[in-house]
């Protein structure tokens, strides 16, 4: 037996590596230059507090530039509008995220510029508090528990980072204050459809973000940060499909929600009748048509439904049909650094607004025009022409039909 062969049957039968076996016959053996090398170490595997992320974005506001009526005001947009309003911190956020594993990530959002009244401004408040969990290897299909975005509207889930008109609109906002709350969603995309989700969001395109091709799920329906009153869950779903079209992209979709909101008592006025346990029927369905500004685009959609609504002929709180809408269009354009993006925006909405008090009665019709302007990434000021014909009536003011223009202003810094 040659010792080469000695030293092959000391590596098979005890494990020794070829180093170590190479260093009881240093003299006799010559290995390849690839058996002396010393093995990669493969870096130690973050811990999960090592994978948190955080990041957030401030914006403030001026709204009183060529201002024709003080009395104008917009209570679910901006409570600085009109008379007495100033300079305004509208949201101040720190968002922390992180992947906990590959299955499970989670999401806290809170927001230091909450404003419970228009003299009881900058309160701190969480927005978002949820984990995913991922239910295959891809976390093509997912769930999501705890506080989150209602799957309901495409402007509703577009973050207010990534949009263009400075608040909402008032038709599909109306169904959820704040966008938010409190319950179990479950999301199903294809990996491909999830990366072009992320895509339109990173590359400047004002996208929604990854609310899933399908959704479905159950939630208290008495809006964020707010208890159950009643013991039965809203049920909404919602159906978005972005897709290529030669150099266009566009997105059409659809979403409905059904459930029963009781209002709380401390809104709704003496003078007001209502149901003794002022719980009121509360559903819609909603469609959606997105084309990316590439660099023109359109982004309209459309609810009907019904729900509770200020009555001032018998002077009570109903359930009443309600319908509104939105069109919005778009261009992009882009310097070698700079960016802009002009738009146009006009809505329309006739119904109540639940989570306001004596569920308000609404008509409103506005023209908006506006452009934002991103000299770098991390700052964006906005420039927004409003054109507004507002009714708005509840107990205390039956009779009050505002219409006026203003010139409203914001800077928001990324970070």
């Amino acid at each position: 037996m040659t010792i080469r062969t000695l030293w092959l049957l000391i590596v098979m039968i005890t494990a020794v590596s070829p180093l170590k076996a190479a260093a009881i016959f240093p003299d006799t053996l010559q290995l390849p230059d690839r058996w002396l090398q010393p093995a990669p170490t493969s870096e130690p595997e973050k811990k999960w507090y090592e994978r948190i992320n955080l990041r957030g974005y401030a914006q403030v506001r001026y709204n009183r530039l060529l201002e024709t009526n003080s009395k104008l005001g917009c209570e679910q947009c901006d409570k600085s509008w009109g008379e007495n309003g100033g300079f305004f911190i509208r949201r101040i956020r720190l968002i922390f995220s992180g992947q906990i594993t590959k299955n499970i990530s989670f999401y806290i959002q809170p927001d230091f510029a909450s404003s419970a009244a228009s003299d009881k401004l900058h309160f701190g408040q969480i927005r978002d508090a949820y984990f995913d969990i991922g239910l295959d290897s891809l976390n093509e299909f997912r769930l999501r528990i705890g506080q989150s975005k209602v799957p309901y509207g495409f402007e509703n889930m577009q973050s207010s980072q990534n949009r263009l008109p400075l608040d909402r609109h008032d038709a599909l906002n109306s169904a959820v204050a704040n966008e938010r709350d409190l319950g179990l969603f479950f999301y199903w995309a294809p990996k491909e459809k999830r990366e072009l989700f992320s895509d339109l969001v990173s590359s400047g395109l004002k996208g929604s973000g990854d609310y899933g091709v399908f959704a479905f799920g159950a939630y208290n329906g008495q809006t964020a940060n707010s208890p159950e009153m009643n013991n039965s869950p809203h049920i909404v779903t919602r159906f978005s499909y972005p897709m290529k079209v030669g150099r266009q992209i566009i997105e059409p979709g659809i979403q409905a929600y059904t459930g029963n909101y009781t209002m709380p008592r401390s809104n709704v006025s003496a003078e007001a009748k209502a149901p003794s346990e002022l719980r009121f029927k509360d559903e819609r369905v909603a469609g959606t048509f997105v084309m990316y500004p590439k660099p023109f685009g359109i982004q309209t959609e459309y609810t009907f439904g019904r729900g509770p609504e200020y009555n001032k002929v018998t002077d009570s709180i109903e359930t009443q049909s309600l319908q509104g809408g939105y069109i919005q269009l778009m261009y992009q354009i882009r310097g070698k650094k700079h960016i802009a993006f002009p738009f146009v925006r006009y809505q329309y909405y006739d119904g109540g607004k639940k989570h306001e008090r004596d569920a308000r009665s609404y008509t409103v019709r506005d023209l908006e025009i506006g452009i934002e302007w991103q000299p770098v990434k991390y700052f964006e000021l906005v420039a927004m022409y409003v054109i507004s014909n507002r009714r708005y009536e509840d107990a205390a003011l039956p009779e009050n039909h505002q219409v006026g223009n203003l010139l409203r202003l914001q800077a928001q810094v990324n970070f």
